[in-house]
């Protein structure tokens, strides 16, 4: 039997082989991401200064699915379609499928959408890495391993989490499994393209935690509070709900859409007609865009959630609905940045709720939803302790973990795989080898039994 470190001179050769693969890849998707989140900014910041953008909506929208149905090819499929190429390469990924989505959300931000940006940023970065792949003749083997690589760039790029990125990178490709085969070139990708990407002058937002404890029990120190432990299994099981509708009610609308208008052009502008009315109703912009930063004094946003009164109690809820409209109508943009918006509020409110510090539960909303919809309980953790510190990471985890749990087998991500089922027992669940969109039409939910009794 060969020696136990036999192998290492190989493991040295592979390792420098996909450093010099991965700089490439990192560099260019670093600086993409950089160009599009400073234009994301600008067209942010030119809608804000100019409100009368959002009656344009419905035109943006027929741009968009013009641009797609005549330039995308299959790019249509976004973060699936990457999903697919990484479990069962042949479809290919169109290498306009980068600007394409780059532009076209772009777009949505700027004339009103509700619709974030990890989704951009993941499909630039496997756009990049599939050509890449082909100029540098890749076997299928490494194509599958820099596809990861560039799903990790782009999303450690743009929210400066490279440890994150590479995470969610080998952890949302399955339920309840890691790639650790591609744990090196994600994680170096992610590294290397976020400082890219800081290099060019990228921003990201800081976030922070003052709630601090010292609890005793038996006249000693402990590191966990048990009553506060159960508030956060609570608040976890509302957010782990919260993330399941929101999968569910972004399905749920493209099948209403399909169903009743059929012509796409006429869902993308009926969906932007929607959206105008909700704002007019609302009698404010916070819920579209971003949200990030609030477009008005006194406003609702993700910073203003951390503090107490800074949300509504039906704000995650608004949020949630415009973001699931926008994007089932065919406005391009990411899910993440607005279930930050829809977790930190819920957490505002479940703090007011449960009598608990808001700044911590806001933090907790914001990963936990996220965990919930995307099924990546670890990556969400671990990108608590690098947005927030490490202080309150045993808290982050359990959120983190118990929204997983309570979300189910559902998720945003269609082309996700159910590797391990989520219940401990066993007995009657479904035995899962296939893509969580494929589990949707085989065991539906209520709402898509509903949907499908009245569009018959």
């Amino acid at each position: 039997m060969a020696h136990p470190l036999s192998a290492n001179p190989k493991i040295f050769v592979q390792i420098l082989r996909w450093t010099l693969l991965i700089i490439p890849v990192a560099v260019i998707v670093g600086s993409l991401n950089a160009f599009f989140l400073w234009v994301l900014n600008l067209a942010t910041e030119t809608r804000i200064d100019n409100a009368w953008l959002i009656y344009l909506l419905p035109l943006a929208g027929i741009v968009i699915v013009y641009c797609y149905r005549n330039l995308g090819k299959n790019s249509e499929g976004g973060n699936n379609l990457i999903m697919d190429e990484i479990h069962e390469p042949g479809a290919g990924i169109p290498t306009r499928m980068g600007p394409l989505v780059l532009i076209t959300t772009v777009i949505t931000h700027l004339f009103g959408g509700s619709a974030g940006r990890e989704g951009t940023a993941v499909q630039i970065g496997g756009a990049t890495t599939h050509w890449l792949a082909r100029i540098f003749k890749l076997n299928e083997a490494d194509t599958r391993l820099i596809l990861i690589a560039g799903v990790a760039a782009g999303f450690g790029a743009v929210f400066g989490t490279p440890l994150t990125g590479a995470i969610f990178a080998l952890e949302v490709l399955a339920i309840g499994r890691l790639r650790y085969d591609a744990i090196i070139p994600a994680l170096f990708a992610a590294i290397l393209a976020d400082v890219v990407c800081s290099a060019w002058g990228a921003h990201h937002t800081h976030y922070r935690i003052d709630f601090l404890e010292t609890i005793t029990l038996f006249e000693h120190a402990v590191k966990v509070d048990i009553i506060m432990v159960a508030k956060i299994v609570l608040a976890a099981i509302a957010f782990g709900l919260a993330g399941y509708l929101f999968g569910e009610l972004t399905h749920v609308f493209k099948d209403i859409f399909k169903a009743t208008l059929k012509n796409p052009y006429l869902i993308v502008v009926t969906g932007g007609l929607i959206v105008i009315a909700a704002v007019h109703l609302i009698g404010n912009n916070d819920y579209i865009g971003l949200g990030v930063y609030s477009s008005r004094e006194g406003g609702v946003s993700i910073l203003s959630a951390f503090t107490e009164g800074g949300a509504e109690w039906y704000s995650w809820l608004i949020k949630l609905l415009l973001t699931a409209i926008t994007l089932a109508a065919g406005y391009k943009g990411g899910e993440v940045t607005p279930l930050f918006f829809v977790g930190a509020t819920l957490g505002n409110t479940m703090a007011w709720v449960l009598g608990a510090p808001v700044d911590l539960f806001a933090a907790l909303g914001f990963l936990a939803v996220f965990a919930a919809a995307t099924n990546t309980p670890l990556a969400c953790t671990i990108m608590g302790v690098e947005l927030f510190g490490a202080e309150h990471m045993l808290y982050f985890a359990i959120a983190c973990y118990t929204a997983y749990y309570f979300s189910g087998h559902t998720g945003i991500y269609s082309s996700q795989r159910v590797a391990v089922p989520k219940l401990f027992d066993l007995d009657g669940a479904p035995n899962i080898t296939h893509k969580l969109g494929e589990l949707r039409d085989t065991h539906s939910s209520l709402l898509k039994k509903m949907v499908k009794k009245h569009t018959k």
